[in-house]
């Protein structure tokens, strides 16, 4: 199966620098995307955020692993170790930390990994589907009852994450995989958080059902921008080829 992809990563209108990293690999005959949005004093969150990307790339394309899931695991694991050291023995990166998404796209098979709140998104045939869960405090409040959706979007807690690469010395991840269908039209959409604090769920549906990966990109760049553009936002727009 091939695919046509495109991805973009921009400093918010109101951030003086960029804090997440973005990747797409073409690795053993399949297509390897990593999104992260980096956390951290000074610069503690853009190295948080590129180490990290590098670290999973080198990692799951090194690995004799034969299950992917098995990869993708044992390359965020590795990450998380990395910045974990560094971060204890280091005062100016002390507390760093990353949000990371993993998808990796081989033989018909959607393979993934989640930890914080970014987010993976699946269109199928015109219907859009999230994948991922956020593991932040608003998420859990929502949840557990207290919250509803439409509360959570503005409630003042909403960027307060309970899990991420880095945070502490051992990390649980989401893993998951599923089948794509031959003839099915899917588009698979990975983003940090300064997209979907600007974009919702039904204007990234219609969105996302263009056709031209391009012209999706720079529709949703003008409208994140045109909304003020309040974070860094970065993105990775994957379609496979009719």
């Amino acid at each position: 199966m091939n695919f046509k992809y495109t991805f973009i990563s921009k400093v918010g209108l109101k951030r003086y620098e960029n804090e997440d990293a973005i990747g797409v690999f073409k690795i053993e005959g399949g297509l390897l995307a990593i999104v992260c949005d980096g956390l951290g004093g000074k610069n503690a969150g853009e190295v948080a955020s590129n180490l990290t990307l590098e670290t999973i790339r080198t990692f799951f394309k090194d690995s004799v692993k034969a299950d992917y899931l098995e990869r993708i695991k044992y390359a965020v694991e590795n990450a998380n170790k990395l910045l974990h050291n560094r971060s204890a023995n280091n005062v100016d990166l002390k507390g760093m930390s990353t949000t990371v998404e993993v998808m990796f796209l081989k033989n018909n098979t959607a393979f993934w990994g989640h930890i914080g709140d970014s987010r993976i998104y699946y269109l199928r045939n015109g219907k859009l589907k999230l994948l991922t869960k956020d593991h932040s405090v608003v998420q859990k409040l929502v949840d557990d009852g207290y919250l509803s959706i439409s509360e959570a979007e503005n409630h003042p807690n909403r960027n307060v994450i309970t899990r991420a690469v880095g945070g502490t010395e051992s990390i649980d991840i989401d893993l998951s995989k599923m089948k794509i269908y031959e003839g099915d039209d899917n588009t698979y959409f990975i983003c940090t958080d300064g997209v979907t604090s600007e974009v919702r769920d039904y204007e990234l549906e219609n969105i996302l059902n263009k056709d031209n990966v391009n012209e999706i990109s720079q529709m949703l760049v003008d409208l994140i921008e045109a909304r003020g553009a309040r974070d860094n936002f970065s993105f990775v727009i994957i379609k496979n080829e009719l």
